[in-house]
């Protein structure tokens, strides 16, 4: 597995382990040392071609669930990305391995963003590659550690008054961590003739206006809110930085994300492998939330001010 350390490499590891399948994960970090005898951790840098073949010796099926958000800079992650691809698709047919899972995102009805276009292209590379290869294709994970709803849940939960952009109109079928880890287990697995790609939707398509007072309402909040149609994808990202952990390069990848439709195709994966009881959105939050006790309370950089700001408004008497 490439992409061990990260949020959905992190659940799919213990998940395969409890099927009895021996693992290899892997990662750029400093690998932990192996806890049991069916798991083995090796350092490997995707972007480095020569660390593919030990990583992938004696391997029947990689998950490559390796993803960057653009920190070298637009061209330069896309071109990174799409070469990684390359190298893993010649190195895996070149150790024999047998199936290649990969994880990427929903095609948008609109414009690709960057990241959205780079993930769209690296499963392109992989199905084009000798061995044959599942993508499967999500929109917004539901799940402690998921950097877009890490985004919307600081939004649901912190802030007193929401500014609500055009751009929150789209829609998306977000779909629960457990559901993804399930259909990465099924990837290994289902039969199919030769590579091909599926898009693995949650139970419901909800706008993502929707999604912030949804999260909202689990809580018990009611949020005040302002349509402001004028605001570009550029500032709605600073607004998010302002107003929540994320860093801007993050909240401009979402903002990016989210200016079209993010909807599946169709369900058929879900059909193909029996597994059509999907949690609910609701259930998914409320998990999400319980595993990490620590997110209550106001921590963006405007929020306190913000909040202290519409205190003072609503104390005013009213004419």
């Amino acid at each position: 597995m490439l992409g061990a350390t990260g949020f959905v490499g992190r659940a799919l590891v213990p998940a395969l382990l409890a099927e009895h399948e021996r693992v290899r994960a892997g990662s750029r970090r400093p690998a932990p040392p192996p806890a049991r005898p069916d798991l083995e951790w090796v350092t490997c840098d995707v972007t480095r071609p020569a660390m593919l073949p030990p990583a992938l010796e004696g391997i029947d099926c990689v998950y490559y669930l390796v993803h960057s958000m653009g920190s070298r800079g637009e061209r330069d992650f896309r071109s990174a990305e799409r070469a990684a691809a390359r190298e893993l698709a010649r190195a895996a047919a070149d150790a024999g391995v047998r199936r290649i899972v990969y994880l990427g995102g929903v095609a948008p009805a609109g414009t690709c963003s960057p990241h959205l276009a780079s993930r769209l292209e690296v499963g392109e590379i992989l199905r084009a590659g000798r061995v044959p290869t599942i993508e499967l294709r999500a929109s917004m994970i539901i799940g402690a550690g998921s950097a877009s709803f890490q985004i919307v849940r600081d939004l649901a939960l912190r802030l007193p008054f929401m500014i609500l952009p055009r751009w929150l109109a789209s829609r998306s079928r977000p779909v629960a961590l457990a559901d993804v880890v399930q259909a990465l287990l099924d990837a290994r697995r289902i039969r199919v003739e030769t590579s091909a790609s599926f898009d693995i939707p949650g139970p419901e398509m909800l706008s993502a206006r929707d999604l912030l007072m949804r999260v909202a309402a689990l809580d018990g909040r009611r949020i005040p809110s302002l349509d402001v149609p004028v605001l570009t994808p550029r500032l709605s990202a600073m607004w998010l930085a302002l107003v929540t952990s994320a860093d801007y390069r993050l909240a401009r990848e979402l903002v990016l994300g989210l200016t079209s439709d993010l909807l599946a195709r169709d369900e058929r994966f879900w059909t193909l492998t029996g597994h059509e009881r999907l949690q609910s959105f609701d259930d998914a939050v409320r998990e999400a939330i319980r595993a990490e006790p620590g997110v209550r309370g106001l921590r963006g950089r405007l929020a306190s001010t913000t909040e202290a700001a519409v205190r003072r408004l609503s104390a005013r008497p009213h004419p």
